[in-house]
């Protein structure tokens, strides 16, 4: 059976970097029915298939062709940890082109958390975190974002795969973060096609509330994403009040300063009646004093939100390290006395290199 549309040559190519529509017009040129089309997508984002032998109510000779010239998932996991705890599990990727990527699973009382991956490193700068040491690689395909999403769901419904955490399962995956590597808004469209997959009736089937899309503050996109009408949580890394701290903190910010960002937000929150997170690396001596955290409760003053304090995970040789306890606390008390909700991100998974980045840059290639 031939199975390669007239001008087309899908080897390698994922078919999670297909619409159903695409994926229809693909097997139809193949001169299988429509139909088929659907069972694939059904079998890739409802049953979590991870290959196309697993796909039984397609015919044999129609599997055979599929798996000799395209993909199911365009991942390969590297390598695998979990933390001391059991709770965490951090997964390095690689991908078709040598690229790789991480993703970590987090487990709370009820809540099974992703936190994906929208591109191979990632050209913001930030000074504190792991994934700008190397810059942008590329982006991911939005075939490559949800197959992140598809993997751990697999996981979390065999109660026999490895590695174990401290898990029963099954159980399904409850929440999905964009805040691994790379910056979500700079890769916008395959973001927003991800997003659209995960959370279709016929896709994934995730409610959009329990998603939420982090970003470093590019205003053009914030706007943008205040028109898309799926509830999407908006959260922003901040990381200082001021402009001058800001800038050498998170460079972007010398084209989008503190107070136009907050204006966008204030934008934001107007169009959507959606509050909004903004995200705090505590770093001690650098962005962790009274004066700092009265400034920000200041700035917040009439914004719609909550501020996610985040004890630092510290890079191997960085000059940059967490905040102390005392001083987190004196922090966030301050933010609350002012009006501001706040509260401390718990720690996870700090010997498994569960911060951005770290774990592919402790991992030879």
């Amino acid at each position: 059976m031939q199975i390669t549309p007239p001008g087309v040559s899908p080897i390698g190519r994922s078919l999670l970097d297909r619409s159903l529509q695409e994926l229809s017009e693909y097997v139809q040129a193949t001169g299988a029915p429509a139909y088929r089309a659907r069972q694939i997508h059904e079998w890739i984002y409802q049953k979590y298939a991870r290959s196309f032998e697993e796909m039984t109510n397609l015919p044999r000779a129609m599997r055979a062709a599929l798996a000799a010239q395209a993909t199911v998932t365009p991942l390969e996991p590297v390598t695998r940890l979990v933390s001391q705890a059991g709770d965490t599990q951090k997964a390095l990727f690689r991908l078709p082109d040598g690229e790789r990527v991480e993703a970590v699973l987090m487990l709370y009382d009820t809540r099974r958390t992703l936190c994906i991956s929208s591109q191979a490193g990632c050209a913001m700068g930030c000074s504190f975190c792991a994934t700008a040491l190397d810059g942008l690689r590329r982006n991911l395909t939005a075939g490559e974002i949800v197959a992140q999403v598809l993997f751990f769901a697999r996981y979390l419904r065999d109660a026999d795969e490895t590695p174990v955490m401290r898990v029963k399962r099954p159980t399904t995956v409850t929440n999905i973060v964009l805040m691994g590597m790379g910056e979500p808004m700079h890769n916008y469209e395959n973001v927003w096609t991800a997003i659209r997959r995960l959370t279709a009736a016929d896709g994934f089937g995730l409610g959009a509330r329990h998603i939420t899309l982090s970003t470093v503050g590019l205003i053009p996109m914030i706007d943008r994403m205040a028109d898309e009408g799926i509830q999407v949580n908006l959260a922003v890394s901040l990381h200082a009040s001021n402009n001058a701290l800001r800038s050498k903190l998170v460079p972007p910010n010398r084209r989008y300063p503190v107070d136009e960002l907050l204006a966008a937000v204030r934008r934001y929150i107007a169009k959507t009646n959606r509050r909004v997170t903004f995200e705090y690396a505590l770093i001690q001596g650098i962005n962790d004093s009274p004066a700092l955290a009265r400034d920000l409760a200041i700035k917040l003053q009439g914004i719609l939100c909550h501020v996610n304090l985040i004890p630092l995970n510290p890079i191997p040789d960085s000059s940059f390290q967490p905040a102390s306890a005392r001083d987190t606390q004196r922090f966030v008390e301050i933010l609350q006395a002012g009006g501001i909700s706040a509260t401390v991100r718990m720690r996870r998974g700090i010997e498994i290199n569960a911060g951005c980045g770290q774990l592919r840059n402790a991992v030879a290639a």
